[in-house]
């Protein structure tokens, strides 16, 4: 009897220690950027999703939202900061700058704390893992469609909205450019903006109407950004600019009404945003469970455009199945790109 009641309670103490309480830091740019909010609602669902699969662990998700401009920046190294003092099990965090949280980066890497980063990278020391959108095919696909709407022999007179400071839209303008090039499309960049949220968007949107108020002054807009895009795109819809094609990057609803019913934006290369928080939180589970991880996944994207637009099943949908594109001779590639090689070490 004696030995029974021993061996139960071995059984009852060695199943409460390898019961285990994570806590896990969530670090969010913006909700201002609606792709930005399908990402954390990606995430969340995950979260909770394989959470409650799990009966012998419990995962406490501690969020904090950093926001727009300078102030976000800031903030944000603070709640990193925050999130090492209170040595969480693991960090996943979509960076605001992609120099900013390099020191933070570096201390969480000392203190032995795993960091998932999704959407931009953070430059120095090592993430444990890196989801992004593949921003290069999402760049490329977009000056793949404006070559397609030109002669060879036109020169486009090129406006870029860009956003240096991370490195997704980074990869946007140089996925771009290089489609001009490959494609042997001549054009001449006549200036550039930076704008990656509505705010920004306005305020270039007026900046290009008074930079160049001539009608054919300017072929073609392309913003790395629905974030700053839809309202740029609105100031030119509001001046009557008809001769202006914008290309932008992201799917956001708002964008994608104005394609459909022809204002200016005419292609729109989508990202599936909630996979990418998605995929981060599956990654985390994977990480915590011993499991092997890949160190970077690309995600693919979506080229929206009047006659694809009945293919794409919104941010929070499945990737759809390879389809030939109607401006070129290929099929679009839906894989997921993943590598094994540390990033940033």
């Amino acid at each position: 009897m004696l030995r029974s009641i021993a061996i139960l309670f071995l059984f009852m103490f060695c199943t409460i220690t390898w019961a285990k309480q994570y806590r896990i830091g969530a670090l969010y740019w913006s909700m201002n950027i609606e792709g930005q909010v399908s990402m954390r609602d990606g995430l969340t669902k995950k979260f909770k999703e394989l959470s409650s699969k799990d009966k012998k662990n419990t995962y406490n998700l501690i969020e904090e939202v950093a926001g727009d401009g300078e102030a976000g920046v800031e903030n944000q190294i603070k709640q990193m900061n925050n999130m090492i003092a209170k040595n969480v099990d693991a960090i996943i965090v979509q960076p605001t700058n992609i120099a900013a949280l390099a020191k933070p980066l570096q201390l969480a890497n000392q203190r032995n704390i795993p960091v998932i980063s999704y959407d931009q990278f953070i430059l120095q020391g090592v993430m444990t893992s890196f989801v992004t959108s593949n921003n290069f095919q999402a760049g490329y696909l977009d000056g793949e469609y404006i070559a397609s709407l030109f002669d060879d022999s036109f020169e486009i007179k090129l406006i870029l909205v860009e956003y240096p400071m991370v490195s997704s839209t980074v990869e946007r303008v140089n996925g771009f450019i290089d489609a001009l090039n490959e494609h042997g499309q001549k054009y001449k960049i006549i200036k550039t903006y930076i704008a990656v949220e509505p705010v920004e968007g306005a305020k270039v949107g007026a900046e290009i109407l008074r930079d160049f108020p001539f009608k054919s002054s300017v072929d073609v807009i392309f913003t790395i950004n629905d974030g700053g895009g839809i309202a740029i795109a609105k100031k030119i819809i509001a001046a009557k600019r008809d001769e202006i094609k914008i290309a932008t990057i992201d799917g956001d609803p708002e964008s994608i009404k104005l394609l459909k019913a022809g204002k200016v934006i005419v292609i729109n290369t989508a990202q599936f945003c909630g996979q990418l928080g998605s995929k981060s939180v599956e990654i985390l589970f994977d990480l915590l469970a011993r499991k092997s991880i890949p160190k970077k996944v690309l995600v693919p994207v979506f080229p929206i455009t009047k006659k694809t637009l009945h293919l794409y099943p919104g941010w929070g949908g499945e990737i759809p199945k390879p389809f030939k594109k109607p401006w070129k001779n290929e099929y679009w590639n839906n894989k997921f790109v993943t590598s094994s090689k540390k990033i940033n070490e």
